[in-house]
């Protein structure tokens, strides 16, 4: 059994065939599916998928639509995961340093946002690109009691350490199944068994082979027979500590 541990089901490249995608996915042994927020308009969508038994969701503000996001927005989070405490964390939220920019923004953005997920006692989803040994040293000086999930890593063996060290576990995804993704897959092999969940990014993050396409859940399980490539084990303990881990993590 699988858990795609990030999949962004809510956006509109799925509006035409939702239902076949997640069909398709469950097909492939996908058993549950975890579904962030990204900006506050999005969040009734995202609400509406956890009505289903094998959607859990996640609300925050992600770094990317900061143009999206507006004053208010902090209040209306925290609000929102008062109203909805079927959100199993808070995310996707997070730093991403390729728009400078915004990048002073973003901080305040995500330290508002890591501040409520310390408050309620939740997991962050972070979003975290070219800023991991910053995001790791901010989430150090926080120490957040229930940890999180840092999405999409692409870090080092050392840099998934310090995430390990916090509490965090951290997510592969399509990146993994690249060859030339050589320290990335150098930090796969450098994870315990409870260090890593398996997600897709879904309509995101394609996987090789694949680039072009729209990403769908299904394709964690190539995930999962990649990463079991790279760690000598079997798909089936992969999928295993996967799923234990995306559990615990997430309180399924």
């Amino acid at each position: 059994m699988l858990i795609d541990a990030h999949c962004h089901l809510d956006f509109p490249d799925f509006d035409a065939d939702r239902e076949a995608v997640i069909e398709r996915a469950r097909a492939a042994g996908v058993a549950q599916f975890i579904v962030p927020g990204t900006t506050r308009q999005r969040w009734p969508g995202v609400l509406a998928l956890g009505a289903c038994d094998d959607v859990s969701v996640c609300l925050g503000l992600h770094p990317y639509f900061m143009e999206e996001h507006a004053e208010g927005d902090i209040e209306a989070l925290a609000q929102a995961l008062e109203a909805n405490p079927q959100s199993v964390a808070v995310g996707e939220c997070g730093i991403d340093a390729r728009f400078g920019d915004t990048l002073d923004a973003q901080w305040r953005l995500f330290d508002a946002q890591l501040r409520i997920a310390k408050a309620r006692k939740l997991p962050v989803v972070v979003h975290c690109v070219r800023a991991n040994d910053p995001v790791a040293k901010r989430l150090r000086q926080l120490d957040l009691p229930a940890g999180g999930l840092v999405h999409a890593f692409a870090g080092s063996p050392e840099q998934a350490g310090k995430f390990l060290d916090l509490g965090f576990v951290v997510g592969l995804g399509g990146a993994v199944t690249f060859d030339r993704a050589k320290r990335l897959q150098r930090a796969v092999q450098s994870l315990p068994d409870d260090g890593y969940v398996l997600e897709t990014d879904s309509p995101d993050m394609p996987l090789a082979g694949h680039q072009g396409e729209r990403n769908e859940p299904a394709r964690v399980a190539e995930v999962c027979r990649v990463v079991a490539g790279l760690r000598g084990q079997g798909s089936e303990a992969v999928a295993a500590n996967s799923t234990a881990t995306a559990r615990r993590l997430f309180r399924l």
